[in-house]
């Protein structure tokens, strides 16, 4: 018996991996996050599957469904949104399993941050513009450390993907500017890849009233930094003629087999 905690992807069916969807289909139990997770996503469950949405479930009943999987050795689909090692919540489920010795495994599913940046046609990563992508979230609910406040995590300039903000983006805009300006530019992306999917892109001296306009209040990723309108940006290293070799070595073409074929009376 496992117990298998499994990235979806960010809604689009076919946006899951080949081994999420085999693990899904082959499980006896599947623990999905229905608010977050398409029903699509589990088509292929086995007809005499377990199939519960743990949207309305406490932490203690998701751990009692699966301390009843291993009483009756029977594998469990735990199936999240995007990938669950990014606010998946999967820490606390992990540490009641290490004390209950249930044996688990993480597998990665596509996040709504490479997701939405290829929704938006745009490399998070250009040479000469910016080489590192924060992911990270507003204070609410759950604090954050002084030190991974906005205002530290904008002083680098990095290219910022910034989770679980939307409603607070007039605050977020207050922190940016002061960093990245005001006409940087800003996408918001709202449940990408979902049939509602919707979006909108300016800077920030304007996203806040189009985001406002749009009424995006939850399920938005918002992403921030001048890899989004470059300017212009340098070609990557790879590219470079004097040292692509590095990366393409010479291949010696393979002698042609002689196939030795039985010889034939006519």
């Amino acid at each position: 018996m496992k117990v298998y905690f499994i990235g979806a992807g960010p809604g689009d069916p076919d946006l899951i991996t080949v081994k999420a969807k085999r693990l899904i289909e082959q499980s006896q139990v599947i623990l999905y996050a229905g608010s977050l997770v398409p029903e699509e996503i589990l088509s292929g469950a086995r007809k005499d599957a377990l199939i519960l949405d743990t949207a309305s479930m406490a932490l203690p009943e998701i751990i009692e469904e699966m301390t009843k999987a291993k009483e009756k050795d029977l594998d469990v689909a735990r199936v999240h949104s995007g990938d669950p090692s990014i606010y998946g919540a999967i820490g606390e489920q992990i540490r009641q399993l290490d004390s209950l010795n249930i044996e688990y495994e993480v597998i990665p599913g596509v996040t709504a941050t490479s997701a939405s940046a290829a929704w938006l046609n745009t490399e998070l990563t250009l040479s000469g513009v910016s080489q590192t992508v924060i992911m990270t979230r507003y204070a609410g609910k759950t604090p954050m450390p002084e030190r991974e406040s906005l205002k530290e995590l904008a002083s680098h300039g990095a290219t910022l993907v910034i989770h679980l903000g939307v409603t607070r983006i007039h605050k977020i805009v207050e922190d940016l500017i002061p960093f990245y300006g005001e006409q940087c530019p800003v996408a918001v992306c709202y449940r990408t890849s979902w049939p509602d999917a919707d979006k909108v892109e300016g800077t920030l001296s304007n996203i806040v009233d189009l985001v406002r306009e749009k009424k995006f209040t939850r399920t938005s990723l918002i992403i921030v930094g001048h890899v989004l309108q470059p300017e212009s940006f340098n070609d990557s290293w790879l590219y470079n003629e004097d040292k692509a070799h590095v990366y393409r070595p010479k291949v010696k073409p393979e002698t042609p087999r002689t196939v030795k074929r039985p010889n034939r009376t006519v």
